[in-house]
Protein backbone atom coordinates (compact mmCIF):
# COMPACT_ATOMS: atom_id res chain seq x y z
CA UNK A 1 0.00 0.00 0.00
CA UNK A 2 1.33 3.47 -0.90
CA UNK A 3 1.63 5.74 2.15
CA UNK A 4 2.52 9.41 2.02
CA UNK A 5 3.28 11.66 -0.94
CA UNK A 6 6.39 11.46 -3.07
CA UNK A 7 8.72 14.43 -2.88
CA UNK A 8 8.74 14.59 -6.69
CA UNK A 9 4.95 14.91 -6.67
CA UNK A 10 5.09 17.63 -4.01
CA UNK A 11 7.65 19.51 -6.10
CA UNK A 12 5.46 19.31 -9.21
CA UNK A 13 2.50 20.62 -7.17
CA UNK A 14 4.13 24.04 -7.39
CA UNK A 15 3.60 24.03 -11.16
CA UNK A 16 0.50 25.89 -12.44
CA UNK A 17 -0.96 22.94 -14.32
CA UNK A 18 -3.72 25.00 -15.96
CA UNK A 19 -1.09 27.31 -17.47
CA UNK A 20 0.80 24.29 -18.81
CA UNK A 21 -2.37 22.98 -20.43
CA UNK A 22 -2.93 26.38 -22.06
CA UNK A 23 0.57 26.24 -23.56
CA UNK A 24 -0.08 22.72 -24.85
CA UNK A 25 -3.38 23.72 -26.47
CA UNK A 26 -1.78 26.78 -28.05
CA UNK A 27 0.58 24.58 -30.10
CA UNK A 28 -1.64 21.45 -30.30
CA UNK A 29 0.94 19.48 -28.37
CA UNK A 30 -1.37 16.59 -27.46
CA UNK A 31 -3.00 16.33 -30.88
CA UNK A 32 -3.33 12.66 -31.88
CA UNK A 33 -1.48 11.55 -28.75
CA UNK A 34 -2.84 8.41 -27.10
CA UNK A 35 -0.72 7.80 -24.02
CA UNK A 36 2.50 9.78 -23.56
CA UNK A 37 1.31 13.38 -23.11
CA UNK A 38 3.33 16.58 -23.13
CA UNK A 39 3.14 16.67 -19.33
CA UNK A 40 4.59 13.15 -19.18
CA UNK A 41 7.42 14.38 -21.40
CA UNK A 42 7.98 17.36 -19.11
CA UNK A 43 8.04 15.11 -16.03
CA UNK A 44 10.59 12.77 -17.65
CA UNK A 45 12.86 15.63 -18.67
CA UNK A 46 12.50 17.34 -15.28
CA UNK A 47 13.43 14.05 -13.59
CA UNK A 48 16.48 13.84 -15.85
CA UNK A 49 17.53 17.38 -14.93
CA UNK A 50 17.06 16.88 -11.20
CA UNK A 51 18.86 13.53 -11.04
CA UNK A 52 21.59 14.18 -13.63
CA UNK A 53 20.64 11.37 -16.02
CA UNK A 54 23.14 10.77 -18.83
CA UNK A 55 20.97 9.39 -21.65
CA UNK A 56 17.47 8.38 -22.68
CA UNK A 57 18.24 4.78 -21.74
CA UNK A 58 19.34 6.01 -18.32
CA UNK A 59 16.05 7.89 -17.89
CA UNK A 60 14.00 4.87 -18.98
CA UNK A 61 15.85 2.42 -16.72
CA UNK A 62 15.60 4.59 -13.62
CA UNK A 63 11.93 5.48 -14.05
CA UNK A 64 10.84 1.93 -14.84
CA UNK A 65 12.60 0.76 -11.70
CA UNK A 66 10.20 2.90 -9.66
CA UNK A 67 7.25 0.73 -10.69
CA UNK A 68 3.97 1.76 -9.09
CA UNK A 69 5.48 4.95 -7.71
CA UNK A 70 5.32 6.53 -11.16
CA UNK A 71 1.55 6.91 -10.96
CA UNK A 72 1.80 8.71 -7.62
CA UNK A 73 4.55 10.91 -9.07
CA UNK A 74 2.16 12.14 -11.76
CA UNK A 75 3.13 9.94 -14.73
CA UNK A 76 0.21 8.62 -16.73
CA UNK A 77 1.92 7.30 -19.88
CA UNK A 78 4.32 4.40 -20.21
CA UNK A 79 7.93 5.60 -20.14
CA UNK A 80 9.89 4.25 -23.12
CA UNK A 81 13.13 5.44 -24.64
CA UNK A 82 11.81 5.57 -28.20
CA UNK A 83 8.63 7.37 -27.15
CA UNK A 84 10.57 10.04 -25.28
CA UNK A 85 12.96 10.45 -28.22
CA UNK A 86 10.05 10.95 -30.60
CA UNK A 87 8.45 13.47 -28.24
CA UNK A 88 11.65 15.51 -28.03
CA UNK A 89 11.99 15.37 -31.79
CA UNK A 90 8.45 16.33 -32.82
CA UNK A 91 6.64 18.24 -30.08
CA UNK A 92 6.97 21.99 -30.41
CA UNK A 93 9.67 23.41 -28.14
CA UNK A 94 7.63 26.60 -27.81
CA UNK A 95 5.29 24.74 -25.42
CA UNK A 96 8.06 24.57 -22.84
CA UNK A 97 9.40 28.03 -23.72
CA UNK A 98 6.01 29.61 -23.02
CA UNK A 99 5.56 27.60 -19.83
CA UNK A 100 9.03 28.62 -18.62
CA UNK A 101 7.99 32.25 -19.15
CA UNK A 102 4.96 31.63 -16.91
CA UNK A 103 7.24 30.31 -14.16
CA UNK A 104 9.61 33.23 -14.68
CA UNK A 105 6.72 35.63 -14.10
CA UNK A 106 5.85 33.85 -10.85
CA UNK A 107 9.46 33.87 -9.65
CA UNK A 108 10.01 37.55 -10.44
CA UNK A 109 7.06 38.51 -8.24
CA UNK A 110 8.52 36.49 -5.36
CA UNK A 111 11.98 38.06 -5.69
CA UNK A 112 10.79 41.60 -6.50
CA UNK A 113 11.89 43.02 -3.13
CA UNK A 114 15.25 41.25 -2.87
CA UNK A 115 18.46 43.28 -2.66
CA UNK A 116 21.30 42.77 -5.13
CA UNK A 117 24.11 44.87 -3.69
CA UNK A 118 23.18 48.30 -5.08
CA UNK A 119 20.65 50.68 -3.57
CA UNK A 120 18.34 51.19 -6.55
CA UNK A 121 14.58 51.53 -6.83
CA UNK A 122 14.42 50.70 -10.53
CA UNK A 123 14.71 47.24 -12.03
CA UNK A 124 18.23 46.25 -13.11
CA UNK A 125 19.03 43.63 -15.74
CA UNK A 126 22.26 42.03 -16.92
CA UNK A 127 22.48 40.88 -20.53
CA UNK A 128 25.04 38.52 -22.04
CA UNK A 129 25.39 35.30 -24.01
CA UNK A 130 27.16 31.98 -23.64
CA UNK A 131 28.17 29.42 -26.25
CA UNK A 132 27.20 25.76 -25.93
CA UNK A 133 29.54 23.53 -27.94
CA UNK A 134 28.04 20.73 -30.05
CA UNK A 135 29.48 17.85 -32.00
CA UNK A 136 29.26 18.80 -35.68
CA UNK A 137 28.75 15.22 -36.87
CA UNK A 138 25.69 14.83 -34.59
CA UNK A 139 24.37 18.39 -34.98
CA UNK A 140 25.08 19.32 -38.63
CA UNK A 141 22.50 22.14 -38.52
CA UNK A 142 24.63 24.00 -35.91
CA UNK A 143 27.86 24.51 -37.89
CA UNK A 144 30.00 27.10 -36.10
CA UNK A 145 33.56 26.41 -37.15
CA UNK A 146 35.04 24.09 -39.74
CA UNK A 147 34.96 21.13 -37.35
CA UNK A 148 32.79 22.46 -34.58
CA UNK A 149 29.12 23.11 -33.94
CA UNK A 150 27.58 25.46 -31.40
CA UNK A 151 24.49 27.35 -30.32
CA UNK A 152 24.31 30.56 -28.34
CA UNK A 153 22.17 31.25 -25.30
CA UNK A 154 21.37 34.99 -25.14
CA UNK A 155 20.08 35.69 -21.64
CA UNK A 156 18.72 38.68 -19.76
CA UNK A 157 18.57 38.14 -15.98
CA UNK A 158 16.83 40.19 -13.34
CA UNK A 159 19.48 40.99 -10.75
CA UNK A 160 16.87 40.67 -8.00
CA UNK A 161 17.05 36.91 -7.55
CA UNK A 162 19.09 36.17 -10.71
CA UNK A 163 15.94 35.08 -12.53
CA UNK A 164 16.29 34.79 -16.34
CA UNK A 165 13.68 37.05 -17.97
CA UNK A 166 14.57 36.74 -21.64
CA UNK A 167 16.27 33.81 -23.37
CA UNK A 168 16.96 33.39 -27.05
CA UNK A 169 18.63 30.29 -28.48
CA UNK A 170 20.40 31.18 -31.72
CA UNK A 171 22.98 29.78 -34.11
CA UNK A 172 26.56 30.05 -32.87
CA UNK A 173 27.47 32.43 -35.69
CA UNK A 174 24.92 35.07 -34.67
CA UNK A 175 26.68 38.11 -33.21
CA UNK A 176 25.71 39.03 -29.66
CA UNK A 177 24.58 42.53 -30.56
CA UNK A 178 21.82 41.21 -32.85
CA UNK A 179 19.96 39.87 -29.80
CA UNK A 180 19.29 43.45 -28.68
CA UNK A 181 16.68 43.66 -31.46
CA UNK A 182 14.54 41.06 -29.68
CA UNK A 183 14.50 42.76 -26.27
CA UNK A 184 11.27 44.38 -25.11
CA UNK A 185 12.63 47.41 -23.28
CA UNK A 186 11.14 48.45 -19.96
CA UNK A 187 11.01 52.25 -19.41
CA UNK A 188 13.07 53.31 -16.40
CA UNK A 189 14.96 50.01 -16.10
CA UNK A 190 18.74 49.64 -16.26
CA UNK A 191 20.35 47.25 -18.76
CA UNK A 192 23.97 46.33 -18.00
CA UNK A 193 26.07 44.93 -20.85
CA UNK A 194 29.66 44.26 -21.84
CA UNK A 195 31.39 46.20 -24.62
CA UNK A 196 30.50 43.50 -27.16
CA UNK A 197 27.07 45.18 -27.32
CA UNK A 198 28.36 48.63 -28.31
CA UNK A 199 26.18 49.57 -31.27
CA UNK A 200 25.10 53.19 -31.06
CA UNK A 201 22.14 52.76 -33.39
CA UNK A 202 20.70 50.10 -31.10
CA UNK A 203 21.73 51.96 -27.94
CA UNK A 204 19.86 55.02 -29.17
CA UNK A 205 16.73 52.85 -29.13
CA UNK A 206 17.17 52.53 -25.35
CA UNK A 207 17.17 56.31 -25.03
CA UNK A 208 14.08 56.64 -27.22
CA UNK A 209 12.26 54.00 -25.13
CA UNK A 210 13.19 55.83 -21.88
CA UNK A 211 15.34 52.91 -20.70
CA UNK A 212 18.87 53.25 -19.31
CA UNK A 213 21.96 51.31 -20.33
CA UNK A 214 25.32 50.86 -18.62
CA UNK A 215 27.91 49.50 -20.98
CA UNK A 216 31.67 49.25 -21.04
CA UNK A 217 33.16 51.64 -23.59
CA UNK A 218 35.78 50.87 -26.20
CA UNK A 219 39.21 52.42 -26.15
CA UNK A 220 39.07 53.95 -29.62
CA UNK A 221 35.89 55.93 -28.96
CA UNK A 222 35.93 59.26 -30.79
CA UNK A 223 34.20 61.88 -28.60
CA UNK A 224 34.25 65.48 -27.46
CA UNK A 225 33.85 66.48 -23.82
CA UNK A 226 31.07 68.96 -23.04
CA UNK A 227 31.24 69.06 -19.24
CA UNK A 228 32.66 67.22 -16.26
CA UNK A 229 32.04 66.75 -12.54
CA UNK A 230 34.59 66.41 -9.75
CA UNK A 231 34.94 62.90 -8.26
CA UNK A 232 36.33 61.40 -5.07
CA UNK A 233 39.37 59.49 -6.28
CA UNK A 234 39.63 57.53 -3.02
CA UNK A 235 36.56 55.55 -4.17
CA UNK A 236 38.28 54.45 -7.38
CA UNK A 237 36.60 57.00 -9.65
CA UNK A 238 38.86 58.91 -12.02
CA UNK A 239 36.46 60.97 -14.14
CA UNK A 240 32.79 61.73 -14.72
CA UNK A 241 32.23 63.44 -18.07
CA UNK A 242 29.37 64.48 -20.32
CA UNK A 243 30.33 63.79 -23.92
CA UNK A 244 29.01 63.74 -27.46
CA UNK A 245 30.15 61.40 -30.20
CA UNK A 246 32.34 62.94 -32.86
CA UNK A 247 32.63 60.20 -35.47
CA UNK A 248 30.96 60.93 -38.83
CA UNK A 249 28.60 57.94 -38.55
CA UNK A 250 28.22 57.55 -34.77
CA UNK A 251 27.33 61.24 -34.34
CA UNK A 252 24.37 60.75 -36.69
CA UNK A 253 23.05 57.51 -35.25
CA UNK A 254 23.45 58.69 -31.62
CA UNK A 255 22.94 62.49 -31.74
CA UNK A 256 22.39 63.15 -28.00
CA UNK A 257 24.84 63.41 -25.10
CA UNK A 258 26.33 60.46 -23.23
CA UNK A 259 27.93 60.10 -19.85
CA UNK A 260 31.46 58.68 -19.66
CA UNK A 261 32.78 57.41 -16.30
CA UNK A 262 36.29 56.10 -15.64
CA UNK A 263 36.89 53.79 -12.67
CA UNK A 264 39.93 51.91 -11.36
CA UNK A 265 39.33 48.66 -9.47
CA UNK A 266 41.50 48.65 -6.35
CA UNK A 267 41.68 44.84 -6.21
CA UNK A 268 42.89 44.23 -9.77
CA UNK A 269 44.25 47.71 -10.56
CA UNK A 270 42.33 47.60 -13.86
CA UNK A 271 40.84 50.70 -15.45
CA UNK A 272 37.25 50.56 -16.72
CA UNK A 273 35.39 53.06 -18.86
CA UNK A 274 31.60 53.05 -18.70
CA UNK A 275 29.07 54.69 -21.00
CA UNK A 276 25.51 55.41 -19.89
CA UNK A 277 22.57 57.56 -20.88
CA UNK A 278 21.63 58.20 -17.24
CA UNK A 279 22.74 61.66 -16.15
CA UNK A 280 21.40 61.71 -12.57
CA UNK A 281 22.66 58.56 -10.82
CA UNK A 282 25.88 58.87 -8.82
CA UNK A 283 29.01 57.86 -10.71
CA UNK A 284 30.01 55.33 -8.05
CA UNK A 285 26.57 53.70 -8.29
CA UNK A 286 27.05 53.32 -12.06
CA UNK A 287 30.38 51.57 -11.43
CA UNK A 288 28.81 49.26 -8.86
CA UNK A 289 25.96 48.47 -11.22
CA UNK A 290 28.40 47.30 -13.86
CA UNK A 291 30.11 45.09 -11.29
CA UNK A 292 26.75 43.33 -10.81
CA UNK A 293 26.92 42.28 -14.47
CA UNK A 294 29.09 39.38 -13.29
CA UNK A 295 25.93 37.73 -11.96
CA UNK A 296 24.94 36.69 -15.48
CA UNK A 297 28.33 34.99 -15.91
CA UNK A 298 27.78 33.13 -12.64
CA UNK A 299 24.32 32.12 -13.86
CA UNK A 300 25.82 30.60 -17.02
CA UNK A 301 28.45 28.78 -14.98
CA UNK A 302 25.82 27.47 -12.56
CA UNK A 303 23.41 26.05 -15.13
CA UNK A 304 26.24 24.46 -17.10
CA UNK A 305 27.54 22.73 -13.98
CA UNK A 306 24.29 21.68 -12.36
CA UNK A 307 21.80 21.25 -15.22
CA UNK A 308 21.90 19.15 -18.38
CA UNK A 309 22.43 21.76 -21.12
CA UNK A 310 25.89 20.73 -22.36
CA UNK A 311 24.96 17.16 -23.34
CA UNK A 312 21.67 16.57 -25.10
CA UNK A 313 19.21 13.67 -25.30
CA UNK A 314 18.31 14.46 -28.93
CA UNK A 315 20.17 15.81 -31.93
CA UNK A 316 17.49 17.87 -33.71
CA UNK A 317 17.09 21.58 -33.29
CA UNK A 318 13.68 21.06 -31.68
CA UNK A 319 15.07 18.55 -29.16
CA UNK A 320 17.92 20.88 -28.17
CA UNK A 321 15.63 23.85 -27.62
CA UNK A 322 13.06 21.79 -25.72
CA UNK A 323 15.75 20.45 -23.38
CA UNK A 324 17.21 23.91 -22.73
CA UNK A 325 13.82 25.43 -21.97
CA UNK A 326 12.85 22.57 -19.65
CA UNK A 327 16.19 23.01 -17.86
CA UNK A 328 15.40 26.72 -17.39
CA UNK A 329 11.92 25.81 -16.14
CA UNK A 330 13.42 23.42 -13.57
CA UNK A 331 15.88 26.11 -12.42
CA UNK A 332 13.08 28.64 -11.96
CA UNK A 333 10.86 26.04 -10.27
CA UNK A 334 13.52 25.32 -7.66
CA UNK A 335 13.96 29.07 -7.14
CA UNK A 336 10.19 29.39 -6.59
CA UNK A 337 10.18 26.52 -4.08
CA UNK A 338 13.14 28.04 -2.23
CA UNK A 339 11.27 31.33 -1.84
CA UNK A 340 7.84 29.87 -1.14
CA UNK A 341 9.14 27.56 1.61
CA UNK A 342 11.60 30.18 2.91
CA UNK A 343 14.50 27.76 2.68
CA UNK A 344 17.92 28.91 3.82
CA UNK A 345 19.78 26.36 1.70
CA UNK A 346 21.32 27.40 -1.61
CA UNK A 347 19.90 26.26 -4.94
CA UNK A 348 22.88 23.92 -5.30
CA UNK A 349 22.16 22.24 -1.94
CA UNK A 350 18.47 21.91 -2.77
CA UNK A 351 19.27 20.23 -6.09
CA UNK A 352 21.70 17.85 -4.42
CA UNK A 353 19.09 16.85 -1.84
CA UNK A 354 16.43 16.37 -4.48
CA UNK A 355 18.74 14.20 -6.60
CA UNK A 356 18.79 11.48 -3.91
CA UNK A 357 15.31 11.91 -2.42
CA UNK A 358 12.89 12.52 -5.32
CA UNK A 359 11.03 9.23 -4.86
CA UNK A 360 11.09 9.18 -1.09
CA UNK A 361 7.77 9.62 0.69
CA UNK A 362 6.61 11.92 3.44
CA UNK A 363 3.63 11.07 5.63
CA UNK A 364 0.64 13.29 5.06
CA UNK A 365 -1.88 12.67 7.82
CA UNK A 366 -5.36 14.06 7.34
CA UNK A 367 -4.82 17.69 8.28
CA UNK A 368 -7.33 19.40 10.52
CA UNK A 369 -7.06 22.62 8.55
CA UNK A 370 -5.61 24.10 5.39
CA UNK A 371 -2.93 25.79 7.50
CA UNK A 372 -1.74 22.44 8.82
CA UNK A 373 -1.73 21.10 5.25
CA UNK A 374 0.52 23.97 4.18
CA UNK A 375 2.79 23.32 7.15
CA UNK A 376 3.18 19.66 6.15
CA UNK A 377 3.86 20.73 2.59
CA UNK A 378 6.64 23.07 3.74
CA UNK A 379 8.39 20.20 5.53
CA UNK A 380 9.27 18.79 2.11
CA UNK A 381 12.94 19.70 2.07
CA UNK A 382 13.37 19.07 5.78
CA UNK A 383 12.35 15.47 5.10
CA UNK A 384 14.53 15.32 2.00
CA UNK A 385 17.57 16.55 3.91
CA UNK A 386 16.96 13.90 6.55
CA UNK A 387 16.70 11.23 3.86
CA UNK A 388 20.03 12.32 2.41
CA UNK A 389 21.60 12.11 5.89
CA UNK A 390 20.13 8.63 6.28
CA UNK A 391 21.82 7.39 3.10
CA UNK A 392 25.16 8.44 4.54
CA UNK A 393 24.51 6.60 7.80
CA UNK A 394 23.17 3.46 6.14
CA UNK A 395 26.66 2.41 5.07
CA UNK A 396 27.85 2.75 8.69
CA UNK A 397 25.28 0.36 10.13
CA UNK A 398 22.16 0.78 12.24
CA UNK A 399 24.18 1.41 15.36
CA UNK A 400 25.10 4.86 14.05
CA UNK A 401 21.43 5.76 13.83
CA UNK A 402 20.38 4.36 17.19
CA UNK A 403 23.41 5.46 19.17
CA UNK A 404 21.20 7.74 21.29
CA UNK A 405 19.13 4.80 22.49
CA UNK A 406 15.97 2.99 21.48
CA UNK A 407 14.52 4.91 18.56
CA UNK A 408 16.02 8.25 19.59
CA UNK A 409 16.81 10.62 16.76
CA UNK A 410 19.33 12.75 18.67
CA UNK A 411 19.75 16.32 17.49
CA UNK A 412 19.02 15.69 13.82
CA UNK A 413 15.48 17.02 14.16
CA UNK A 414 13.72 14.37 12.10
CA UNK A 415 9.90 14.65 12.08
CA UNK A 416 8.01 12.09 14.18
CA UNK A 417 7.48 8.85 12.29
CA UNK A 418 9.82 9.77 9.49
CA UNK A 419 12.58 7.43 10.75
CA UNK A 420 10.37 4.42 10.28
CA UNK A 421 9.26 5.59 6.88
CA UNK A 422 12.77 6.10 5.55
CA UNK A 423 13.92 2.79 7.01
CA UNK A 424 10.95 0.89 5.69
CA UNK A 425 10.47 2.66 2.40
CA UNK A 426 7.16 3.53 0.78
CA UNK A 427 4.87 0.55 0.76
Amino acid sequence: MHAGQLIFAQLMDFLPRHEFNKCVRRYRGNSRIREFSCFDQFLCMAFAQLTYRESLRDIETCLRAMGAKLYHAGFRGRVARSTLADANERRDWRIYADFAQVLIGMARKLYANDEFGVSLNQTAYAFDSTTIDLCLSLFPWARFRRRKGAVKLHTLIDLRGNIPCFIRISHGKVHDVNALDDLVLEPGAFYIMDRGYVDFARLYTFTQEMAFFVIRGKRNLDFARQAYQSVDKSTGLRSDQKIVLRGPKSAKIYPVALRRITYVDAETNRRFTFLTNNMTLRALTIARLYKCRWQVELFFKWIKQHLRIKAFYGTSQNAVKAQVWIAIAVYVLVAIVKKELKLERSLYEILQILSVALFDCTFRKNPASAGENDLQRKRLFHHAAAAKQYTRWESQGWSAINRQGNGSTGSIGWPPGFMGEVAGGCR
